[in-house]
């Protein structure tokens, strides 16, 4: 699996909307609010709608490498597996998303709340066969303190990560509609470069982020050897705006979201479904190896 991540020539599916953005999602399927009432139904809606996508004849090894699970996602079923091990059997590395939200903002940035239950969900995910992890944080501003605060908190939750023996994907997000982005973005990567030396030997992290106003900023973090690889998250941005921003930088793949369901719908026959798919998926795919 860690070969696939640091060689295969796709991207990493994010299929890990949770509890505050899944109505959201669900309705962007075109399931609305009055066809599920409790969280249980809600989030059987949305398992069914992952389900769809990873039994889809489309989603399998090649384009699609990787794909990021919501913990309720990961302890259900699809076609009578644990889900991590139907995506393994379709040559497709499961990783999970541990933060639990965001904290309020401070000094430009939201870190993440407190994972006091953080060491239980790695166990379980390992068990389950996870491979890796993803934790998600927010830059608003250009603020040299916020940003390192933010790099700061990744790298401790990360180096826990990789004490159960998972590799950790830090996801400092930067809002893509913050004013001086370009100068921030400067900021975290010498953050990051900061901190890098910290992962013990023998160890790889892998980064989220949004792709950079300057075409290739990343490029010394992606040649870094504490580095798996550097995928890029859609940030808002449509599959058309993600894919042209990504194509621009060399050995950033994606990790998109938004990017990849938009046009998914409940509704769809299972030929329309798979079509539709299977054209986001050839999109994406091409701007990853660009």
């Amino acid at each position: 699996m860690k070969k696939q991540i640091a060689e295969g020539q796709g991207f990493i599916a994010a299929l890990d909307q949770s509890g505050g953005s899944t109505p959201k999602a669900l309705r962007g399927y075109g399931v609305e609010d009055h066809e599920w009432s409790g969280d249980d139904e809600m989030f059987g809606k949305i398992h069914e709608m992952r389900s769809r996508i990873i039994t889809s004849p489309c989603f399998s090894k090649g384009k699609v490498i990787g794909a990021i699970l919501f913990e309720k996602t990961m302890d259900g079923m699809v076609e009578g597996k644990p889900t991590p091990q139907a995506l393994i059997d379709r040559g497709i590395v499961p990783f999970i998303k541990i933060d639990k939200g965001l904290e309020d903002e401070a000094n430009g940035v939201q870190l993440m709340k407190p994972m006091p239950e953080l060491d239980a969900l790695l166990t379980r995910a390992k068990g389950l066969g996870v491979f890796g992890t993803k934790e998600r944080s927010v830059i608003n501003a250009a603020n040299a303190e916020g940003i390192a605060a933010i790099v700061k908190q990744q790298f401790e939750v990360g180096m826990q990560v990789l004490s159960h023996g998972l590799v950790p994907m830090l996801e400092p997000e930067y809002s893509i509609k913050s004013e001086g982005r370009a100068e921030g973005e400067k900021m975290l990567k010498e953050e990051i470069l900061k901190l890098l030396p910290t992962v013990p030997e023998g160890e790889q992290i892998m980064l989220k982020l949004s792709i950079p106003v300057e075409a290739n900023l990343y490029a010394e973090l992606i040649a870094h050897p504490k580095v798996l690889a550097v995928v890029a998250l859609s940030g808002g941005y449509s599959t058309e705006e993600a894919c042209e921003h990504l194509a621009k930088n060399k050995g950033m793949i994606a990790s998109f979201s938004r990017g990849l369901l938009q046009d998914l719908r409940a509704g769809q026959t299972a030929e329309e479904f798979d079509g539709t798919l299977s054209a986001a998926i050839d999109k994406i795919h091409a701007a990853s190896v660009a």
